[in-house]
């Protein structure tokens, strides 16, 4: 078992800063994770810079477990960070990452200014991922609370946070998924969140039934 005092980093999502991921921060803190925040420019740069940056910071928090939690662009970036085995150990927990590819990134990109929103991180955002093959495990908590402009921009799906759909979340080779009670933004704030975050760092899973 991976012990409760391993490293953490948190990777905010699309147009966001650090700040946003505080009150995640105080919860994992108050589970006994040593806690560190990553900024990167989710527009303006590539996002190879900021995958080359967080593999240096893992390396520097190691040699003992560096776990990554990421929302929704951040999630994505961490996989792609994490694919090497040449790393220290440990877990990474996306929270509403379009793993598989963005039905709103999709839709802005057909609307006046949706290429200057999405930025460098465009192509990443509308195509995702083709799978996991890395040796991290890996847990997925998607949103079913349709709160946001995300359904209104483009397809994603019937169930969705109101940024992403659950289907967008899902990719081949997770460790474990699950969908709670909560809207994109609120996974942010959310105290279930945050439980299911800790129990999968420490345990490889969640602590919830499998979703259907």
């Amino acid at each position: 078992m991976i012990a409760s005092q391993a490293h953490v980093l948190l990777l905010h999502g699309l147009w966001m800063r650090g700040f946003a991921m505080a009150m995640l921060h105080r919860r994992l803190r108050e589970e006994g994770f040593e806690v560190h925040q990553f900024e990167y420019m989710s527009v303006a740069a590539p996002p190879e810079q900021a995958i080359a940056r967080l593999r240096k910071r893992i390396r520097a928090l190691g040699p003992g477990p560096v776990h990554v939690v990421g929302h929704s662009l951040g999630g994505i970036l961490a996989l792609l960070a994490c694919r090497d085995d040449d790393l220290p150990d440990g877990r990474i927990v996306c929270l509403g990452s379009p793993l598989n590819g963005s039905g709103a990134a999709r839709g802005l990109t057909h609307r006046w200014g949706g290429d200057m929103l999405l930025g460098r991180s465009k192509e990443l955002l509308e195509h995702g991922l083709d799978r996991w093959d890395g040796r991290r495990e890996v847990g997925v908590i998607a949103g079913r609370q349709p709160v946001g402009l995300g359904s209104l921009v483009g397809d994603v799906g019937s169930e969705h946070d109101g940024s992403v759909g659950v289907e967008e979340t899902r990719l081949p080779g997770l460790t474990a998924h699950c969908v709670l009670e909560t809207s994109h933004t609120g996974m942010l704030v959310s105290a279930d969140v945050a439980r299911q975050v800790a129990f999968f760092l420490r345990e490889g899973r969640f602590d919830t039934p499998p979703a259907l």
